[in-house]
């Protein structure tokens, strides 16, 4: 899509390529195939069933629920009718959706039903319960904007509403279809033709992996600008299937996944958890073009015993996130499956694509940065006080444009923190340009440490310790020291069968690094903790947290 025809709202967005693509299918989900002419349709009868339910303009309207088609039309309906999407996970506990519905005055509601065995509304009503709230409330104690609980069915289900949801007064998917037959057609054409583009679309939570979660808030106009910046570098079109195995809930697996297939007529293969088996049948059966995910994932499929050949497959791009990526894993995806082009890139909630490598880099450009600015913004690395570092020097990483967000949910405090007086997002992460001008994420600020007075960067120690053959991936932690204040700690997760020793890995360290930086114990694992989106929860492998169990040195 050319810059002077980008639809500038979700709503004109989705007009767009119902116009341009009608009979091309926009959603395949299982046994559901959708065009996007069929799309448009059921995203016009969920928005006016919203209507129906008293939704008005600038009302926020939440999903609770796994990767679905349902899920997609949800999402577009809300944003159709001008109401911020707010998508929740859905690992999420109850006392953790609470929180977020409470904090978004979220008025509707959709809710899986059933999925992995739960029942969402009796959890939310036990969050409501831990929290103390007791109060009078249309639906749920301590949710007085929350009007409306609409159920989403789940193909995994397996239980049916227990009594705390039937209290609840859950609307079903066809009821809610049925009250929208009460709203004239031109009603939500005029909503949607009212949104405008600096119209808040969405707000989405950061992860709450290390504290009190920020509500993002973003306007159409950025929500798409990101959408469109990532679709042209990865060049996206209308003949690709594009596996999301990203949660929804996160921005890569809306708005890089749901939003670039509708601006490009690229097809949504939406996947609910991560499963090995059913992804390597996609990738055959479907001819699946476009898949990301965290390196773990392609290693997986590389290693499947009944992957596919080459010439079963159409899998041309792959895009490895901006985790560390080890140059083996690019060789094997471009050796053993043909993978064309592999890409990777930078970004975070307040500023979704920041980087970007374009698809012929080099192994070792893809592996060891993750691209040159994008999408409009300004990159800047700056030292402790402020100042611009020179190429080569790591410092905070500092991001200006117009697709940076509005700030964050009610908290003017944070965003002024976040956002300088010049218009700079404080990102908090550390990363040094090189001489080509592209970015190399160094680590978090705060995942910093020091050893005897020297400064620590996990991610250096990571990408040394992931060079060994068999290693999936690693974590490296500072723990107390009482000589030298602190010393590294790793976490390594290894493939199966691997005979990979704690010494072996702290040897291979203190052939490549200075000896503050070797780790002082390791410990194997076959698996580390990871959120939905894959990355890595350190927080529950500092000394504090319980170890995951293994070998020490």
């Amino acid at each position: 899509m050319q810059d002077d025809e980008q639809p500038q709202t979700i709503p004109a967005l989705l007009a767009y390529a119902a116009e341009r693509f009608p009979e091309r299918e926009a959603v395949v989900d299982g046994d559901i195939r959708i065009t996007f002419a069929e799309l448009a349709d059921q995203v016009r009868s969920v928005a006016a069933g919203l209507i129906a339910r008293g939704i008005q303009h600038g009302d926020s309207v939440a999903i609770w629920a796994p990767n679905n088609y349902r899920w997609v039309i949800s999402a577009l309906a809300a944003t159709t009718i001008g109401a911020p999407m707010v998508p929740l996970n859905s690992r999420y506990r109850g006392i953790e959706a609470h929180e977020i519905l409470r904090r978004a005055k979220v008025k509707a509601l959709f809710a899986a039903e059933g999925f992995l065995n739960t029942d969402y509304p009796a959890m939310l009503l036990e969050g409501a319960t831990q929290l103390s709230f007791t109060q009078d409330a249309p639906l749920v104690p301590g949710l007085p904007e929350l009007e409306s609980i609409i159920g989403l069915p789940s193909s995994e289900s397996t239980t049916t509403r227990g009594a705390s949801s039937a209290a609840l007064h859950i609307l079903s998917w066809d009821e809610l279809l049925h009250l929208g037959t009460t709203i004239e057609a031109i009603e939500v054409q005029l909503r949607a033709n009212f949104v405008e583009t600096d119209d808040v679309a969405d707000i989405v939570f950061t992860s709450g992996t290390t504290g009190r979660s920020k509500g993002v808030v973003s306007a159409h106009r950025q929500t798409l600008g990101v959408a469109n910046a990532w679709a042209q570098g990865a060049q996206v079109g209308s003949e690709d299937r594009y596996l999301i195995v990203s949660p929804f809930s996160h921005t890569f697996g809306y708005k890089v996944g749901i939003l670039v297939c509708l601006s490009t007529g690229a097809t949504i293969y939406p996947m609910a958890t991560f499963d090995l088996d059913e992804t390597v049948r996609l990738l055959r059966e479907e001819r699946i073009t476009v898949l990301p995910g965290a390196p773990t994932i392609h290693q997986s499929i590389l290693d499947h015993p009944q992957r596919p050949d080459a010439s079963e497959l159409s899998w041309r791009l792959a895009v490895v996130g901006s985790a560390m990526v080890p140059a083996r894993l690019l060789e094997r995806l471009r050796e053993e499956v043909k993978v064309k082009q592999v890409t990777t890139a930078y970004g975070l909630s307040e500023a979704v694509v920041v980087s970007m490598c374009k698809l012929d880099d080099s192994h070792e450009t893809i592996s060891t940065t993750c691209g040159a600015p994008t999408a409009g913004f300004e990159v800047r690395i700056v030292d402790s006080a402020g100042s611009p570092v020179p190429a080569g020097t790591a410092g905070e990483i500092l991001v200006r444009g117009q697709n940076v967000m509005i700030g964050y949910l009610d908290d003017p405090e944070a965003t002024s923190k976040a956002i300088d007086s010049d218009g700079w997002l404080h990102t908090g992460d550390m990363g040094m340009f090189n001489e080509q001008n592209y970015l190399s994420i160094v680590d978090r600020i705060k995942d910093m440490f020091t050893v005897g007075g020297f400064n620590v960067y996990p991610a250096e120690v990571e990408k040394t310790i992931s060079s060994l053959e068999g290693v999936v991936a690693c974590a490296v932690v500072g723990e107390p020291d009482d000589r030298m204040g602190e010393v590294a700690r790793a976490y390594v997760e290894v493939l199966p069968n691997t005979e990979l020793s704690a010494e072996q890995i702290i040897a291979h360290c203190k052939r490549w690094l200075a000896n503050f930086k070797v780790p002082r114990t390791v410990e194997i694992t076959d698996s580390l903790p990871r959120n939905a989106m894959g990355k890595i929860l350190k927080r529950e492998l500092r000394p504090e947290a319980v170890p995951v169990g293994g070998t020490r040195a």
